[in-house]
C-alpha cells in the first residue's frame, strides 16, 4: 500500500469515527457487534462487461438509489483508492475503495457511518462460461459504540438477502442496454 493512501485513509476515517464513540469505550461498555453475512449471484453478461458494474461510478447505472459523490478522483471514476460520500436513510457514510482489479475478479470497499459502524464489501467475480458472471459478495459489519449495534444487527438481516435484489438490478439493467438483435429479413 501507498504510505501517502495510506496516511490519508487512516486521517480521513478517524476523523469519520469522532469523539463520541471514543470516549464512550473508555469506560465499561456492552459488546460490540460484528456480523459476517455472504450471499452469491449469477450476472447474465460475459465478465468483461460484469466487472465494471461494481465500480461505484458504473453502480450508479443499476443500484436504485446509490448516488455516490466522489472525493477522488476528479473527474469522477472507478478505480482503486476511489474515495466518496453517500446518504442513506439520513445516514452519511465515506467510502473508499482498497481494491478494484479486473485481472483478479477482485472488489473491496470499507466504508464509515459517523459514530455507528464499519462495513467491510469484499466482491468477487468470475467467468461462469462465455455469457454468464458468478459473484459472490461478503459484508462484514461492525459496531463503533453500543448504540450502533441495533444498526449492525438490522443490516446484517438485510445484507443475507441481497443477492437477489443484486441480481435483478443487475440483469434489468443489462437488459435494457443490450442491442436489439437485427430483426429477420
Amino acid at each position: 500500500m501507498n504510505y501517502t493512501h495510506a496516511f490519508s485513509l487512516f486521517a480521513l476515517f478517524a476523523g469519520a469515527i469522532g469523539s463520541t464513540c471514543l470516549e464512550a469505550q473508555e469506560s465499561v461498555q456492552p459488546a460490540l457487534e460484528h456480523t459476517r453475512e455472504e450471499f452469491n449471484l449469477i450476472v447474465t453478461a460475459p465478465y468483461e462487461q460484469a466487472f465494471p458494474l461494481f465500480g461505484a461510478y458504473e453502480e450508479r447505472k443499476w443500484a436504485t438509489g446509490f448516488n455516490p459523490q466522489f472525493i477522488h478522483p476528479s473527474p469522477a471514476r472507478d478505480q482503486p483508492w476511489m474515495v466518496f460520500t453517500t446518504e442513506s436513510d439520513g445516514m452519511s457514510s465515506i467510502w473508499t475503495n482498497t481494491a478494484f482489479d479486473p485481472a483478479t475478479g477482485h472488489v473491496q470497499y470499507i466504508y464509515f457511518a459517523k459514530d455507528t459502524m464499519v462495513t467491510l464489501i469484499d466482491i468477487h467475480l468470475a467467468k461462469a462460461g462465455a455469457a454468464e458472471t458468478h459473484v459472490s459478495v461478503v459484508y462484514e459489519r461492525t459496531a463503533l459504540c453500543p448504540e450502533g449495534n441495533e444498526q449492525v444487527t438490522q443490516h446484517a438481516r438485510d445484507d443475507g438477502n441481497r443477492g437477489n435484489a443484486w441480481a435483478e438490478m443487475i440483469n434489468g439493467y443489462l437488459a435494457k442496454v443490450r442491442p436489439v438483435p437485427d430483426a429477420p429479413k
